[in-house]
């Protein structure tokens, strides 16, 4: 599981600026209004051969009346308890405020690793200003400019040291990996427990039971993998109902780690917009998929019930709809056994490799009898040759002379006819378009 960052402060201080710092994105949304960041923001960086994690949390206001100000007090506090490491970023112009004092008082209770990151330090002659910080309590302090990148080295130097190592041995991680996600509460944990025949998980009827992602070995009816049980989405006390998918980054780095994800569907709630932000972040993130429907013994059933339900899945997944379906009790222990065969077979399609010769020899004449429309000022697009990257999901690129003319639907055409020809189904296809 890689390393988590959380970045936290009152209002306005820089955090999103130095989030974008360290993720080299622009996916925070920056002003120099209070309250921006409302939500936790995820990104990826990596430093000195550490990647991790970010999130960039809203600024933290203690005792505040304002709605969205609890909200975001409330996120902060999820954000640092699934923290490795946090830095508390702190206006080095504006001096000391009460509201650090605050942040300062939650941080010190956090007894996670802080480091005080006095930023809009943007020139030499401003790092003499720091030094009122330090009455804190929490150490040394960085000055630093979010916004020119000065004194962000070193804060990651130091930032690093506290980060763990992959526990995983050799053979574990070339082993398949197997995550169990879903909102809380559909039975991820019972699943895991049936399929190891013990009650290493905790099940109570309590949605965000489970705290950890917990990686647990399975190795029986000539199966060996590892088999990720991922936290709910919400905790008690902590995360409450309006806090949406995203808010949890426990399922992130479980789907981050996975090669199949085991998306679990409550078939008495039905499909909800939860699921399907679920679904496709395990889709952005190219792995492979089986749907499970659970709880399907508590449903009233007709002859084509379990039709109906698959396409309203389909319906709402869409545009990716070539995935499979398995309808399940896992209290009563139907067809559990059933979910991990597709989760294999899911695993074998995602490491599909079709020859190029083969890829062209299908593709081409098919291509000849279905050109693509024409390209900007009536120009003919030419498709010359076609390869499968050598990646760790299926990804196909196409040689051709006017690649930015190739519209969504004619793609989406070509990715249907490799469905067709080979079976790819519960895995992610992506297409790429270069100039000859």
């Amino acid at each position: 599981m890689k390393n988590i960052l959380a970045i936290v402060g009152r209002p306005n201080v820089g955090k999103s600026t130095l989030f974008n710092r360290f993720t080299q994105s622009k996916s925070a949304i920056v002003e120099s209004v209070s309250g921006v960041t409302r939500d936790r923001i995820y990104g990826e960086s990596d430093w000195n051969g550490y990647e991790f994690s970010v999130i960039d949390t809203g600024g933290y206001v203690e005792g505040s009346d304002d709605t969205f100000e609890k909200e975001i007090g409330k996120q902060v506090m999820f954000a640092i308890d699934e923290a490795d490491a946090i830095v508390f970023v702190v206006d080095a112009r504006e001096g000391v405020s009460p509201l650090d004092l605050d942040v300062a008082n939650l941080l010190r209770k956090a007894r996670k690793k802080v480091f005080l990151a006095a930023n809009k330090v943007d020139t030499p002659n401003l790092s003499d200003i720091v030094g009122e910080f330090y009455a804190l309590g929490l150490g040394e302090v960085f000055p630093v400019s979010a916004a020119t990148g000065s004194g962000t080295g070193d804060l990651l130097d130091e930032v690093v040291k506290v980060f763990h190592k992959d526990t995983e041995t050799n053979e574990e991680s070339e082993l398949p990996h197997l995550a169990v996600i879903g909102r809380p509460n559909v039975g991820k944990s019972s699943l895991v427990n049936t399929l190891l025949g013990d009650e290493r998980n905790i099940v109570t009827p309590i949605a965000g039971t489970t705290r950890d992602t917990i990686n647990t070995r399975y190795k029986a009816f000539g199966l060996d993998f590892m088999l990720m049980d991922t936290a709910g989405l919400r905790k008690k006390g902590k995360v409450y109902e309006n806090i949406e998918f995203y808010s949890t980054l426990r399922t992130i780095r479980a789907i981050e780690s996975a090669d199949v994800c085991i998306v679990m569907i409550d078939a008495q709630g039905g499909v909800e917009k939860q699921d399907v932000n679920i679904f496709h972040l395990a889709v952005k993130n190219k792995k492979g998929v089986v749907v499970v429907v659970n709880k399907w013994d508590l449903i009233e059933k007709e002859t084509n019930t379990h039709l109906e339900f698959e396409a309203q899945i389909k319906e709402r997944f869409a545009p990716f709809t070539d995935i499979p379906v398995i309808f399940t009790s896992v209290k009563e222990k139907q067809r559990i056994y059933k979910v991990l065969e597709l989760a294999m077979e899911v695993y074998k399609r995602r490491n599909t490799r079709i020859p190029t010769s083969k890829l062209n020899d299908f593709l081409l004449p098919l291509i000849e009898n279905n050109p693509p429309p024409m390209g900007s000022r009536g120009r003919y697009i030419k498709i010359k040759y076609t390869m499968q990257l050598k990646t760790q999901t299926p990804q196909f690129v196409f040689f051709c002379n006017l690649p930015e003319d190739i519209k969504e639907n004619y793609k989406r055409f070509l990715e249907n006819q490799i469905r067709k020809e080979y079976d790819f189904t519960g895995v992610p296809l992506q297409l790429y378009f270069r100039k000859k």
